[in-house]
């Protein structure tokens, strides 16, 4: 049986649930997750404050209901289990997560994934800035895990991630995998300016019908059907993403760069015709 937090009422400051995770809980009662710490604005309360509590600690399930918009940090820090919202979802879902999946059934604010180091992360919906992001002043991003984003995304997504894979449905901002250092990222809709900017490695995959703008500091290698993409894109559509099956068979414009980074990075652009240029 899933253990269930639903709101009693829609919060107006912002409210920080960091630590309630499916394995730090299911060893504890009801009433001890209901004494649970939590923060309103600047205020410490008990969870029961905020949300009623009701189902199994042990599952290893937690399940969120309501408005849950100004709810931050869902998620973050879990090594195992499964964390289901069931509506929108506020800043830092699955900051630092090692393990375990969450699925937003709406969309997410800024900062999904932050930093992550394992598990998945399922939004369906769209996702704000900075998805699988450094924060500020850190060396790098993400370092493992799954993230994938069923809507549009925000700016920066990717910003200087070092492992894992980033997908989004839709379109994406600007400074798409910004610094990027190693890593996947598919971007299925189109997007901002200057993607790939400063990146060092990884393959950042275009593959909307649109052709970016790229800088100059990337360089044409050449026309191909890459190996690789039909393998990633047939591991996203186990995890149950649409893939358009053209895909599979599509040949893309490869770009190296970022030049200014020493250009190991790399481009895929779907030609403009789905399967010849």
């Amino acid at each position: 049986m899933t253990l269930k937090l639903t709101c009693k009422a829609q919060a107006r400051t912002p409210v920080e649930i960091e630590g309630l995770t499916p394995d730090v809980i299911r060893t504890q009662s009801l009433s001890e997750i209901e004494r649970f710490g939590i923060f309103v604005g600047n205020q410490q309360v008990p969870l029961a404050e905020l949300f009623g509590v009701a189902g199994d600690p042990a599952s290893g399930r937690l399940e969120l209901a309501g408005n849950l918009s100004v709810v931050h940090w869902i998620g973050a820090h879990m090594q195992a289990g499964e964390v289901h919202v069931q509506g929108p979802a506020g800043r830092h879902l699955g900051s630092q997560m090692r393990g375990g999946e969450i699925h937003v059934h709406g969309d997410a604010g800024d900062w999904v994934g932050g930093e992550m180091r394992g598990g998945c992360i399922r939004v369906h919906g769209a996702a704000g800035h900075l998805v699988g992001a450094a924060y500020r002043g850190s060396r790098r991003g993400m370092t493992g895990g799954t993230i994938l984003i069923d809507g549009n995304a925000g700016s920066e997504v990717g910003h200087t991630m070092r492992r894992g894979l980033i997908v989004v449905g839709g379109a994406t901002g600007d400074m798409l995998a910004f610094h990027m250092l190693a890593g996947s990222v598919l971007v299925f809709g189109d997007c901002g300016i200057r993607p790939g900017a400063g990146m060092r490695r990884g393959t950042l995959a275009l593959l909307g019908t649109a052709a970016p703008v790229l800088l100059p500091t990337f360089r044409y290698a050449c026309t191909y059907q890459p190996l690789v993409l039909p393998l990633l894109l047939r591991h996203v559509r186990d995890h149950g993403f649409a893939v358009d099956p053209s895909l599979l068979a599509a040949k893309f414009d490869l770009y190296h760069g970022d030049m200014i980074e020493q250009g190991r990075g790399e481009i895929l652009v779907r030609c403009p015709s789905g399967d010849s240029c």
